[in-house]
């Protein structure tokens, strides 16, 4: 890396919550009336990058996250959809990287796609980066993720991946997929929650793993300091309980995306208050939502 005056100081300050009071691109009434930009960038710092999917693209409109470290940046989730040119994320995530790049100039400069779990929204757009220099693709599938995070040993582990001084911190978090994942960063004090916890309807397919889920990630906030619990779609309108259809396209009065941990707890006590019997119930600000 040469002259290490550029390293940055990742571990150096507690996280200190930023504003994110973000308009985020919501759709339109008819694709003809869509001027929103097929991927929405906002910068919550000089290091820190959250996308979202325009919903005139799919109306998953998935959130997405580019983090930077010292010697590489890691994109947590590809999108919704494979084609370039429908959804040219491998060319926002470039020019980001390059834009970072020359403000923070180093060689041999490494990208790292790891996935939330691999539901078709949120790897589809993986393909985009399988012939890009310096990269690595980690599948999201049970039989290939969670050996690349050592949790197919030992589930109850708590992995590191050093983006270079920025260490994030991952766990196993199933219940709404077997393969599913929770990313912590020390740097911004996000939790990315993925599809497990979000403003929405939080499907569950295994309501037992999802319960265990639940409480480990509360335990797990007890001692780091979060200042964001954000996952990876915003479904609830601002009216209490009332969601928006699936497939909607146009989401004009969304709650933010940003969580707390004590939702977290909201939903710990939402699920004792159901029982062993799974069934679906609103809430303010989700829908517990199983699927078996």
């Amino acid at each position: 890396m040469g002259a290490r005056t550029s390293l940055i100081d990742f571990a150096g300050a507690v996280p200190q919550p930023r504003p994110l009071d973000v308009r985020w691109i919501h759709g339109s009434p008819s694709a003809k009336h869509n001027t929103d930009p097929d991927i929405q960038v906002h910068a919550y710092d000089e290091h820190t990058f959250i996308l979202r999917q325009n919903m005139a693209i799919d109306y998953e409109a998935p959130f997405l996250f580019l983090l930077f470290g010292n010697d590489q940046v890691v994109l947590i989730d590809t999108g919704a959809t494979e084609s370039a040119e429908f959804f040219p994320l491998r060319q926002v995530v470039d020019e980001l990287i390059e834009s970072w790049l020359a403000r923070h100039p180093r060689p041999g400069y490494h990208l790292l796609v790891l996935h939330t779990h691999p539901h078709g929204d949120h790897i589809a757009g993986d393909g985009q980066f399988t012939d890009r220099p310096d990269t690595t693709v980690v599948g999201a599938e049970l039989t290939t993720a969670w050996p690349y995070f050592g949790f197919a040993d030992h589930s109850d582990a708590v992995a590191q991946v050093d983006l270079g001084g920025r260490v994030l911190e991952c766990l196993a978090t199933p219940g709404h997929h077997e393969a599913a994942v929770t990313f912590y960063d020390p740097w911004t004090g996000f939790l990315l929650t993925g599809d497990t916890v979000y403003p929405g309807r939080l499907y569950i397919n295994d309501w037992q793993a999802f319960a265990r889920t639940i409480d480990r990630l509360i335990d797990f906030c007890e001692h780091r300091t979060v200042t964001h619990v954000l996952g990876c779609h915003i479904e609830m309108t601002r009216q209490p309980g009332v969601d928006y259809p699936v497939r909607t396209v146009h989401q004009p009065d969304e709650p933010p995306l940003q969580m707390t941990t004590g939702h977290l707890r909201e939903i710990r006590a939402a699920l004792k208050e159901i029982g062993d019997q799974p069934s679906r119930r609103a809430f303010p600000l989700f829908i517990l939502w199983p699927t078996t």
